[in-house]
């Protein structure tokens, strides 16, 4: 693998000559009990090579069955996705040798796939800044296939082969059920190629998570994006026309396993840029797979990529057609949630967000989190300020999802709950609640428990305000006589110095009262 630093071109300029054309593959490991041929568990960190069996190791005598369940959630995502459903379909083998396939062969599908010509509408905001536009990503497939083994490369700073001393595999995600969502070309996005592409992946995560058939957590490769692309001549300014579309597409690459919406996004800027200084300087585009590098945002070589034909596909023999009656496809049609962008229009008015606040929201992935809170008694604006302030805070700095970083710290919608109620309530001020949301975040226990501990409430006795308050006039003059002549915005600088004195555990309410009254009447 080359590790060597590529020539790129500065994002800009290569829009200037070339245009983006790009094709996106998303894997998704369903949530079944079972794997999608055989009945070993699925159970996400189990110990290496403890869920396998004589199928899913691809032994000697050994049968496939189809998991019924990974079948009916390919054909709820396939329609959730405004697809067709295949009145026949049947599975192939994709032959190719690699370490972590242990039958040499993947059972795919590869002509007859379960769910074809489908479309995803996806918002981005407009180009002005005003309102949200719609961009349709068309669906060229959605398929149902096995997920391969993991090889650990071991040794080494970067966790990839090349440098490691040693390599080993676990097979227990080998045989995992894993739909495949296969775009058609992207065209026509332009400068906002990237943003697409991320805005495509995050509608998609949340349909399936709707749907309830995976836990989409591409931190743990349960949802990941194989990002195609590849550049063309620029066709001019403006709307293109269908001659200026129809321009051949370049070289692809294929950056593999992207497992972020911000690493989907910079892969795609990335390559772009790439692809550019290559082409500028004459050269040419080699057709390989790339690896992603969160850590440098650049992509490094991987090895060269196969064309279809490669793969030697052929109809597998051990397994039956799968021919789903158009009664059980409506039956299923039926088990549809509510599309995602139909229930965020739905929750901004419930919640009253202006388009501002609830871009906001959704920027950081807390409309279920939200959702959950204002179910828990929170109001709707306490909810949104608590969850888009530390707690996002950190996760943008360690690089994960608001979701997945709740879940690694042990902050839910009910802890987030109760320390409104402790506001409201009058236990705790702003200032005091932030101190008990970190204690939360810190693992210290829910917020009634981190404010006992840090013994962090604030002061009801109305007579230690008033005298904390009659210590900082006699101590500020000069502020107390600007109040005195009607200069009342000088107050906030007393009721500071209140709360320092109190410790931050005054009432300020009060306290502007107090020295209002003593002041001015």
């Amino acid at each position: 693998m080359s590790t060597t630093t590529d020539e790129v071109l500065g994002y800009d300029e290569a829009l200037a000559s070339f245009d983006p054309v790009m094709g996106l593959e998303v894997h998704v490991e369903l949530g079944t009990a079972t794997k999608m041929f055989c009945g070993c568990a699925t159970t996400f960190g189990a110990e290496p090579n403890t869920q396998v069996c004589p199928v899913c190791l691809g032994l000697p005598g050994a049968l496939p069955v189809v998991n019924a369940t990974g079948v009916e959630s390919a054909i709820r995502i396939g329609l959730a996705l405004n697809c067709e459903i295949a009145d026949w379909c049947r599975f192939a083998r994709k032959n190719y040798f690699y370490p972590d396939m242990p039958k040499n062969f993947q059972t795919s599908q590869y002509d007859e796939p379960i769910a074809f010509d489908g479309y995803l509408d996806v918002e981005i905001p407009a180009a002005g800044g005003e309102g949200t536009e719609i961009y349709r990503v068309e669906i060229e497939r959605a398929h149902m296939e096995e997920d391969t083994g993991k090889s650990l490369h071991i040794g080494g700073s970067t966790g990839r082969i090349h440098g490691a001393e040693f390599s080993l595999v676990d097979y227990n995600r080998a045989g995992i059920p894993l739909i495949e969502i296969v775009t058609k070309p992207l065209v026509g996005a332009g400068e906002r190629a990237p943003e697409v592409a991320k805005a495509y992946v995050s509608a998609l995560r949340d349909l399936l998570r709707a749907l309830d058939v995976s836990d989409v957590k591409m931190e743990q490769g349960s949802m990941r994006c194989d990002v195609n692309l590849s550049l063309r001549p620029k066709a001019g300014d403006g709307p293109r026309s269908a001659e200026q579309l129809a321009v051949p597409m370049g070289t692809r690459t294929e950056t593999k396993n992207v497992n972020s919406l911000r690493s989907v996004e910079g892969a795609v800027r990335y390559e772009i840029c790439r692809h550019a200084a290559v082409l500028s300087g004459g050269g040419s585009i080699l057709q390989e797979t790339r690896h992603w590098h969160e850590d440098t945002s650049m992509t490094t070589s991987g090895r060269a990529k196969s064309d279809a034909e490669d793969y030697r596909y052929f109809p597998e023999p051990d397994l039956v057609p799968v021919a789903p009656s158009r009664e059980w496809v409506e039956e299923l049609r039926a088990t549809l949630p509510e599309p995602p962008a139909e229930r965020r229009k739905r929750l901004q008015g419930d919640w009253g967000y202006s388009d501002l606040e609830m871009r906001d929201v959704l920027n950081a992935g807390a409309v279920e989190l939200i959702e959950e809170t204002v179910a828990a008694g929170a109001t709707p604006q306490a909810a949104r300020k608590w969850w888009l302030g530390e707690p996002s805070r950190r996760a943008n700095t360690e690089g994960v999802d608001l979701v997945t970083y709740a879940g690694q710290v042990g902050l839910t919608p009910a802890h987030v709950a109760e320390l409104d109620s402790m506001v409201t309530a009058g236990r705790l001020n702003d200032k005091l609640a932030r101190q008990v949301l970190e204690g939360v975040l810190e693992g210290e226990g829910g917020p009634t428990q981190v404010a006992d501990a840090r013994g962090l409430q604030l002061v009801q006795d109305d007579g230690a305000l008033e005298a904390a308050v009659d210590n900082v006039i006699a101590a500020n003059p000069d502020i107390a006589d600007k109040i005195r002549d009607g200069k009342v915005q000088a107050v906030g600088a007393l009721i500071g110095q209140v709360m320092k004195e109190m410790r931050g555990q005054g009432d300020a309410g009060k306290a502007r009262e107090l020295i209002l009254g003593k002041l001015t009447s």
